[in-house]
């Protein structure tokens, strides 16, 4: 039998619902539920605090990427293995993309289709009660999306919180907390969102703060009432992308942390074994495998060690020569000739595309892409097309001489041009893979 489950969502990104979620979490770990995690929409980081925050994987759900029997399947086995199901939301409750109905990317697409509960996080800063007709609007806004009840974020005063909680008791949705400014449980950003879990020190401290956070000021009780089994529609399970290979040669440190745990789950259920390896630590992929994976993440901010790992270099070109090498993001950019860092130095990279990347003139690329693959490849066949996302500041300042690897268009089906490289069996793209259109 499935675990019920909640969203936390929020009116507007930076309202913090992902400190209310991991506040949630904590406690909920503290009182012995299992709880699994789920994050709304394409993020790498988040899903990976939530595990820390349960001792439980988390996995991403997305309704414009996913097909619905994909995101079926994998609600199914979240719901399958807990006592609760925490999805953490994406933007704004109502912010996506102009999608067919259901596929708009929204943390309400996941409301609806799956009949869950919606707690909205509304940070209050600067207005009173004002906020209750913010969340009469959200409440009114889709008959099939629930508000079931309320948490007032970053309240100041005690005379704050009467105002506000005054102004809301007309609407009869329930008020399940109201938390204080707390820069103290505040987690620290970078370019790409939050800084990374195991970056952080004390990072099992703030969990305990967030815990304790939570009890004094969250209606736990209320919260584990409303959840609610998920509606599950059982339809054709359709989309999951096949793994790169049988053994996969996966980098795995610092500067190659994106990888998404469906992907992972997918792949291992259709018979792959992941091999890990680190080039900051100057290894390369393991022989025995058949194919090498370099995924996404801060390459810019380790450029001038990996420039200097000629083991890693000479193993992967080694590698290439007979089997698959395939980068996605920042492991595109280091398949590239060259990667110039935040201050302009350009580091060598591998070399095995003959683009260069840079971060110094940076600018934020961000949305929803569609590929249509141009030839075979670890994604899938010539003409398949994957859905996915690029988020990245660094860019292409000098193309080389390689093959497009995809015809690329946006989340609404404009034209974006060819993507990415391949040469032989190497292939890279700044599109990051989530599954089969």
């Amino acid at each position: 039998m499935s675990a019920p489950g909640i969203i936390v969502a929020a009116h507007k990104s930076g309202a913090g619902k992902t400190t209310v979620t991991l506040a949630l979490l904590a406690a909920l770990r503290r009182r012995g539920r299992q709880v699994h995690p789920v994050k709304a929409g394409p993020d790498y980081i988040d899903p990976v605090f939530h595990a820390r925050a349960t001792g439980h994987g988390s996995i991403n759900l997305d309704s414009w990427a996913m097909p619905p029997g994909l995101l079926d399947a994998l609600m199914s086995e979240a719901s399958a293995t807990a006592d609760i199901v925490v999805v953490e939301g994406v933007m704004g409750l109502f912010d996506g993309i102009a999608g067919s109905p259901g596929r708009s990317g929204t943390t309400a697409d996941l409301a609806a289709r799956f009949g869950l509960p919606v707690i909205l996080v509304i940070d209050v800063t600067s207005q009173a009660q004002s906020a209750a007709a913010l969340l009469r609007g959200f409440a009114a806004h889709d008959p099939a999306v629930q508000i079931a009840g309320v948490i007032l974020n970053r309240v100041a005063s005690e005379r704050h919180a009467r105002l506000v909680s005054r102004a809301v008791e007309g609407l009869r949705i329930p008020i399940l907390g109201m938390l204080p400014r707390d820069k103290t449980v505040t987690l620290p950003e970078r370019h790409l969102g939050l800084v990374q879990a195991d970056e952080h020190d004390e990072l099992e401290a703030k969990f305990e703060a967030l815990a304790g956070l939570a009890e004094a000021h969250l209606d736990l009780d209320a919260i584990l009432a409303l959840a609610r089994r998920p509606l599950l529609q059982g339809e054709h399970v359709s989309g999951r992308l096949p793994p790169p290979g049988m053994r996969v040669a996966m980098a795995q440190d610092a500067a190659f942390t994106f990888l998404y745990p469906h992907l992972v789950q997918g792949w291992r259920e259709q018979g792959a074994t992941l091999v890990p390896f680190s080039p900051l630590a100057d290894e390369g992929p393991d022989a025995d495998c058949d194919a090498c994976w370099l995924p996404g993440g801060y390459p810019e901010l380790h450029a001038g060690q990996l420039a200097a790992a000629t083991g890693f270099k000479t193993k992967l070109a080694e590698f290439a020569q007979t089997r698959p090498v395939h980068g996605e993001c920042g492991g595109y950019m280091v398949l590239g000739q060259g990667l110039v860092d935040g201050d302009g130095t350009r580091h060598a990279m591998t070399g095995l595309l003959s683009h260069t990347t840079s971060f110094a003139d940076r600018g934020l690329h961000l949305g929803y892409r569609e590929a249509q693959l141009l030839e075979p490849c670890v994604l899938g066949d010539a003409g398949e097309r994957v859905r996915g996302h690029e988020f990245h500041y660094a860019r292409v300042i000098e193309d080389g001489d390689d093959s497009p690897l995809a015809e690329l268009a946006d989340g609404e089906g404009n034209a974006l041009g060819p993507t990415g490289a391949r040469r032989s069996q190497v292939t890279g793209t700044f599109f990051h893979a989530i599954a089969g259109a």
